[in-house]
This record gives structure tokens, sequence and C-alpha cells, in this order.
């Protein structure tokens, strides 16, 4: 009797095993996915269209260039350079991290610019988003207070140097004859100028200290012994001493027109 109920459950396995197998059945079939498709570029059909499509581009190379805008044509360099300097002039090499030297100049740029900023969003952005003034107004008032910041920076020879070069000394009566193109230029070899005049004056008592330690090592026989690494404490105490944070940030923030 249990031979014949073995023997049957064992037909049935059999069977049941056959009938998933090798009947194709659809129930165990894994439903396709649908795959998305976008239809949104199509054919102008308007000259509006048309004109709100070049905006878009003109838009997006904008941002793409956002970055260089930054550094170049806003107080960024100036502020970097001289913060570097600091951070040699004192022999460290990693302290404070490049990270935050750049997150501490961004931020001095964004406090040093927010007027500019300010102009720009008023007179410019938010006229355009209201749909009161064309693209290409806005692009000239967005020029008009960021050209401004650039001009009382940089110094009367660079710009000279550069509408030379351009042939255009003899065409440029007032500051607005002067083409971006041009001004950009000589905006950033000033602020390299005055970033490095400013880098030489922190420099200068860092060096004294540098002479001090290394002659006095020498008449005390003591040549082996690296004259940095006994000067290193001595020129972070006069650092901290003086608020040398303080006083670079002060500089430099008065150092804007």
């Amino acid at each position: 009797m249990k031979k014949n109920r073995r023997m049957i459950n064992f037909w049935c396995s059999a069977i049941l095993l056959g009938i998933i197998f090798f009947n194709p059945v659809k129930a165990f079939a894994a439903p396709e996915a649908p795959i998305p498709f976008f239809d949104f570029v199509r054919t102008a059909n308007t000259p509006e269209e048309t004109a709100l499509t070049l905006q878009i581009i003109a838009a997006l190379t904008v941002l793409s260039l956002a970055p260089s805008i930054l550094i170049m044509m806003t107080s960024f360099i100036r502020v970097i350079i001289v913060l570097s300097f600091v951070r040699n002039s004192l022999g460290l090499q990693q302290v404070p991290p490049s990270q935050v030297l750049i997150g501490l100049a961004l931020f001095i740029t964004y406090f040093v610019m927010a007027p500019v900023f300010s102009d720009i969003n008023k007179n410019a952005l938010q006229p355009y988003l209201r749909e009161e003034i064309s693209f290409q107004e806005a692009f000239e008032e967005a020029q008009k207070p960021l050209r401004d910041f650039m001009f009382r920076q940089t110094r009367e020879k660079d710009l000279a140097l550069f509408l030379h070069y351009a042939k255009m000394q003899d065409q440029v009566k007032t500051l607005d004859d002067v083409p971006t193109y041009v001004l950009i230029p000589a905006f950033i070899i000033s602020e390299l100028k005055t970033a490095f005049q400013m880098g030489f004056m922190i420099f200068i008592p860092f060096l004294v200290i540098d002479m001090v330690v290394a002659s006095t090592l020498m008449s005390m026989g003591m040549l082996m012994l690296p004259p940095v690494m006994i000067s290193l404490p001595f020129k972070i105490l006069l650092f901290v001493m003086v608020d040398g944070w303080n006083l670079v940030i002060g500089s430099l923030l008065s150092s804007f027109n």
C-alpha cells in the first residue's frame, strides 16, 4: 500500500514538473517594461519660437562660462592670490587647506561683489523675467555694473596696453567706448599686480624672522639645524599675536575701490 502511494506521488510530481518546464505558459513570463520616448524637439513655427530658442542657447552658454566669469571678472583673483601668499609666507604647505582658502575667497568675493550682483538683479534680471525688457537689453544692463567695477580696479597703463595692441587708442574717447573684450584682460593683469604688491608686503616681516633665526643659528655654530624649523613657531606666534587674519582680510576689503 505504501509502495503504491510512493509511486503515485512520484508520477504526479513528474507530470507537474513536465507541465512547468515543457508547456509554454504565458503566466510565468516576465512583463515587458515599456521604453519611454521623448518627442519634445520640434521645428520652430514662428519667429518668436526661433528667438526663444536662441535665447535659451545663449543662456546655456552663459551658464557654462559662469565659473570663468566668477574667477576672472570679480575680486576672486586678488583675494585667492593674497591668501596663498599668506600661507606660503608662514611656511605652511597645507595649512590652511586649499579647500578652506578657496571657500573663504568665494565668500569674500560674494561680500565684495554683493552691490554689483544686487544691481544686476534689480536692473537686468528681474525686468527680463517680468518681460519688461528684451534679452539684449537685459544683457547690456547686466554689463554696466560689472564694467564699472572692473574700471575702478583697472590701471590706465594696463588698459592703454590692450587698446594699443587692439589699435583702438584713437577710437576710444570715453570709458563707454572701451570694448568688454579689451577691459577684461586689462582688469586681470591689474588684479595680479595689486595682489603681488600686497603679497610682497606680507612676506617682509616673516622674511625678517627667517633672517634673524638663520643668523642666530650660524653664530651658535648650529649649521645642521634647518632655520625654517626654528622660525616657523615664531612666525605663527607673530601672526596670531597681531591678529593676522583680521589684518589681511581688512586690507583686502579696503583695497577695492
